[in-house]
């Protein structure tokens, strides 16, 4: 007579579905007594783990977690064999469950963090690592787990807080925190502490190629290629030449203008397999230098659909149209007449506003800004889009923004904006962007033109330089580079052309309804009379020129964004009209753009 055999639970455990994803669903999913000789089996396979017998701890573990699914030890012991054969589902099923069972055991938490960590979720992993601090916050790994998502998060003063704190309550120099450390002050600008630290972890455990490999991209993004081939040839030595370090590699290779063996290098890795999107673009970039432009469009596209597929993650036309609604209905001058405006504070550096659509030129601006004593570089601050999302909470207002802003006609909340603008310049204190001697910093996260209206209402004094471009030249550079704001919208060309159009028309709504403190300032402009430009940019924040700062590329900060390569060069203008080369592959946004390039003044010529 055969044996009717179950069916294994989808995510991969091992277990039968009764007794892994569906044990809440499940009859006799209550936990009853243990019986002690199940434990002492239990035991048993965590010593078969510890002894690195696997295949004994697996099927132990197993065994007794079909009997007693909610057995710690058990469950522990399974977590850890999947998690270490980096099987996914199943270690996050079972690391959940372990940490709602005993929720005072930072043990799993630790590791969904690092499994969230190694998906590129980033959200969850901050959540999972903000838990395990909670659970345990003398713990050095809870600490240096948080300081790798501050920094893959690119929170590099928070990073550099819980790295330090991990080799504070480590009581020693632990080479892979002391990696990351050097990752968070490059983040920050402090490239020659960055490097001495990273001196310091390759001391103390020489050719770590997780070291060598952060080691490389700080010292091509510092412009010391030959130091950054230096530690490339390392990883290679090693064997451990991943495709990060080949990017780095390449990126050494383009920015030395020896575009051929760098497009021979991602040629050669095609070769063995498929490239992944971020190679895609890079190759595409490549070709783009080398004027061979069909070829150079094919690996943008082809880029971009690989993006879509492996992500999943796709412009959602719908959810940008409602919000663009709900913006132009609520910020009207009748409306805005009744809402109070923010004080202005005079014991903090202030605000400077760049605004613009991703690859439109704002790291270029920020970049002439800085270089100004007087301004710091903030780079792309997520804080106008995070008091959007809090709003309600901090308004304690039933609605959603913008309709949270209601609660501005309450006498208990005429204040409310003030509240608003001191979060603001409380996390950019936090963030570390505010710098001694100076009064201003910068804020060019892309699209906060979208919240112009929140904007103006907490800081209306503010400068606010919106930096204009031709629509195509900015399709062409959105195609050519990866970027996830405005919803994904960057994932293919329609989409960025839509979200372009609908951004440019919010613009234009609040100029319409609102008394702005705002600057158009033209990329071509920048290019073409670079001084009168720049000069009248100093004017308008209030700012002393120098014409030092019209050599932008001698800012030897870092600027943590896509175009951190190119404002290390001279001003040059072969991006300006860039777009006539790519004419053919541009013609599905055309009928999109066309009103909005009308509208600036720009025209679409076909002569190169």
């Amino acid at each position: 007579m055969s044996t009717l055999v179950q069916p294994l639970c989808e995510c991969g455990s091992g277990l039968t579905p009764s007794r892994c994803c569906a044990l809440e669903a499940s009859a006799d999913a209550t936990p009853a007594a243990i019986d002690p000789n199940l434990e002492v089996e239990a035991q048993q396979a965590a010593d078969a783990l510890q002894r690195n017998d696997r295949t004994e701890a697996e099927r132990l573990s197993l065994s007794v977690l079909e009997r007693a699914p909610r057995l710690s030890i058990a469950l522990a012991t399974l977590a850890e064999l999947r998690f270490d054969a980096d099987e996914r589902p199943a270690a996050t099923a079972l690391l959940l469950r372990l940490s709602e069972i005993e929720p005072a055991n930072v043990w799993p938490v630790n590791k969904l963090a690092l499994l969230e960590l190694k998906r590129g979720n980033l959200e969850l992993a901050e959540r999972h690592a903000r838990q395990a601090v909670r659970l345990a916050p003398a713990n050095p790994q809870s600490h240096n787990l948080m300081g790798m998502v501050m920094t893959e998060a690119q929170r590099p003063v928070m990073g550099e807080y819980h790295c330090r704190r991990s080799l504070e309550l480590a009581g020693r120099r632990i080479p892979l925190v002391l990696a990351n450390l050097a990752t968070c002050l490059k983040n920050q600008g402090r490239v020659a502490e960055a490097r001495s630290v990273y001196q310091e972890a390759d001391a103390l455990a020489p050719n770590m190629p997780q070291t060598l490999l952060a080691w490389a991209q700080m010292e091509e993004a510092d412009r010391q290629l030959d130091a950054a081939t230096e530690r490339l040839d390392a990883l290679a030595r090693l064997g451990a030449s991943t495709p990060s370090a080949n990017l780095t590699r390449v990126a050494v290779l383009g920015r030395q203008k020896r575009y051929d063996e760098a497009l021979a290098l991602l040629d050669g890795v095609a070769r063995t397999r498929s490239l992944g999107p971020v190679e895609r673009l890079e190759r595409g970039r490549l070709l783009d230098r080398m004027e061979r432009y069909a070829e150079a469009w094919a690996d943008f596209e082809g880029g971009k659909r690989q993006f879509r597929e492996l992500s999943g993650k796709a412009y959602d036309a719908e959810e940008a149209r409602k919000l663009s609604e709900n913006l132009q209905a609520f910020f009207t001058r009748d409306r805005l007449a009744l809402l109070p405006r923010a004080g202005i504070r005079s014991d903090v550096p202030q605000p400077v506003f760049i605004l613009g659509f991703p690859r439109s030129g704002t790291t270029l601006l920020e970049q002439t800004l800085t270089a100004s004593p007087v301004v710091s570089a903030g780079d792309e601050l997520p804080l106008i889009h995070e008091i959007a999302a809090v709003m309600p909470r901090l308004l304690d207002s039933p609605w959603e923004y913008p309709g949270a802003l209601t609660e501005l006609w309450m006498a208990d909340r005429r204040e409310g904006l003030d509240g608003l603008r001191d979060h603001y310049l409380q996390r950019a204190r936090q963030l570390g962007v505010l710098r001694e001697g100076a009064t201003l910093f910068t804020d060019k996260m892309p699209l906060n033109e979208v919240h112009l209206g929140l904007i103006a209402l907490i800081f209306p004094k503010a400068p606010m330089l919106h930096l204009i471009r031709h629509p195509l030249d900015i399709m062409v550079s959105a195609m050519s580079n990866m970027f996830t704001h405005g919803g994904f919208c960057g994932s293919a060309l329609e989409s960025a052309a839509e979200h372009l159009v609908l951004s440019a028309d919010l613009v234009a709504h609040y100029r319409a309804e609102m008394d702005l403190n705002y600057l158009a300032v033209r990329y071509e402009d920048v290019v073409d009379d670079q001084e009168a430009t720049v000069r009248r940019v100093f004017d308008f924040v209030g700012a002393p020129f120098d014409p030092a700062v019209l050599q932008h590329e001698t800012n030897t900060r870092y600027a943590r964004t896509a175009s951190y390569a190119q404002v290390t060069e001279k001003l040059y203008d072969r991006s300006r009209y860039r777009y006539r080369h790519y004419l053919p592959q541009l013609e599905p946004a055309l009928p999109i753009l066309r009103p909005l390039i009308e509208r600036l003044g720009y025209t679409v010529d076909s002569q190169i």
